[in-house]
C-alpha cells in the first residue's frame, strides 16, 4: 500500500495493527510509539499507519490538509460529516480485508486511532462482519454510536475496546468521550475507559504502557 507507512516487528508477523492518525497529521505521527510500547519478542506485529487523503476542512477555513472527514464546527458532535466518516471506514475496511486475504486471522487484527482516526476505528470495528481483535481509541469520540443497534456487527458485540483520554483535552472534551462511552456501555459494549490527569490532546507514557498491556492481553 503506497499511502501507508508499514513497520513489521518480525518478518513472520501473525498480527496486524492498523493505526490511524489525527487531523492534519500523517502516518508517521505514531511510528515512534512502537519502541515505546516495549512489546515482548513473541508478539510479532505488522503495524500499518495509513495516510489520510488531503481534503478541504471547514474549520481550517476550507484549506486542504490530511483528514479522514470534514470538521464543520468546533462543537464536534454537531453536524458531523457522516458520509465522510463512512467513506474513510470503507477504505480502511479494504485494508483489513487485504490483511485477511494474506492469511492474518481477523481476531488478530486491531484498529487503533487517535482523534479523527479513532472515529474511523470505532466506525469500522463495531460494524465489521468478522470478529476482530480489538479497538484502541485515543482522545476521540464517535457521532454514530446511535446507529449501532441497526448497523452494528453481531460478531463484534463483545469486541474489547481500550479508550484513553486526557482530562485536560481541549480539542475533544472529556465530557464528549464520556457520553460516547456511556452510549456504548448502554449497548453492552465492553469499554475499558482510562482517564489521564494532566494530559491534553495527546498521548504520553502512562497511556502507552496501558496500550501495551492491552495489546498483550488480546494477542498473547
Amino acid at each position: 500500500m503506497n499511502d501507508a507507512l508499514i513497520i513489521k516487528t518480525a518478518p513472520d508477523y501473525d498480527a496486524t495493527v492498523i493505526w490511524l492518525h489525527g487531523l492534519g497529521a500523517d502516518g508517521h505521527d505514531f511510528e515512534d510509539i512502537i519502541p515505546s510500547l516495549s512489546l515482548p519478542e513473541n508478539l510479532k506485529i505488522k503495524f500499518i499507519f495509513p495516510h489520510a487523503p488531503v481534503m478541504p476542512v471547514t474549520i481550517n477555513n476550507g484549506a486542504s490538509m490530511r483528514a479522514w472527514f470534514d470538521i464543520r464546527l468546533m462543537d464536534l458532535d454537531r453536524i458531523p460529516d457522516v458520509a465522510g466518516i463512512q467513506s474513510s471506514a470503507a477504505s480502511m475496511r479494504i485494508l483489513v480485508e487485504k490483511e485477511i486475504s494474506e492469511g492474518i486471522l481477523p481476531s488478530r487484527i486491531l484498529l487503533a486511532g487517535f482523534s479523527q482516526g479513532g472515529v474511523i476505528a470505532i466506525e469500522l470495528g463495531l460494524r465489521f462482519p468478522q470478529r476482530l481483535g480489538g479497538i484502541i481509541a485515543l482522545s476521540t469520540y464517535s457521532p454514530t454510536t446511535g446507529e449501532l443497534p441497526s448497523e452494528g456487527s453481531d460478531a463484534n458485540k463483545d469486541l474489547p475496546i481500550f479508550w484513553g483520554h486526557g482530562v485536560e483535552d481541549q480539542v475533544v472534551p472529556l465530557s464528549l468521550a464520556r457520553e460516547v462511552r456511556d452510549s456504548l456501555v448502554k449497548q453492552n459494549y465492553a469499554v475499558d475507559f482510562h482517564e489521564y490527569a494532566n494530559l491534553p490532546h495527546s498521548v504520553y507514557m502512562p497511556e502507552i504502557k496501558d496500550i501495551a498491556d492491552f495489546l498483550k492481553k488480546v494477542l498473547l
